[in-house]
């Protein structure tokens, strides 16, 4: 188990977050994901990791967001993990997919409908360690919070 950074639970480093966020969406929009489109933080820097854009409906505003996210790719569907680097709280996004579950993904410069869900706890034993491989810090984060990180797999409708 890692260290949990101080500063992590901080509106300040929520703060960053959501800015570094907003010059990620930016970035992958106007290059179509040639830049923006690997995650180099972290478990990232050496061996980078996909990004997508995630489109999803403000639940108290219902104004379209989008928020760039590490995802897997799994027979035709995407597996995204809400684990703002192991907060206490959850997402935004998260918390938006579960009043509305209708968003798009954009993956390059392919857009794509699709509809969330959250995997139950046995679906969500089998995604983990693949989640891991892909981006060993989820295990990190993890073990900085107390809830349950959860795992989201969006698929096609």
């Amino acid at each position: 188990m890692d260290t949990k950074p101080k500063g992590l639970d901080s509106d300040l480093t929520r703060r960053i977050i959501k800015l570094m966020a907003t010059g990620n969406v930016w970035l992958y929009r106007t290059t179509g994901g040639r830049v923006g489109g690997t995650w180099r933080i972290g478990a990232g820097f050496r061996n980078p990791v996909p990004i997508c854009l995630l489109e999803h409906r403000g639940r108290k505003t219902g104004r379209l967001r989008t928020t760039p996210l590490v995802y897997l790719e799994d027979r035709g569907r995407i597996v995204v993990v809400a684990s703002q680097a192991g907060r206490p709280e959850h997402p935004m996004w998260y918390l938006n997919l579960l009043a509305h579950p209708d968003v798009t993904v954009q993956v390059g410069r392919r857009r794509r409908p699709m509809l969330a869900r959250v995997v139950d706890d046995a679906e969500r034993a089998t995604l983990w360690p693949r989640l891991v491989d892909l981006y060993a810090d989820y295990d990190s984060y993890q073990s900085w919070t107390d809830r349950v990180i959860p795992v989201v797999v969006l698929e096609p409708r």
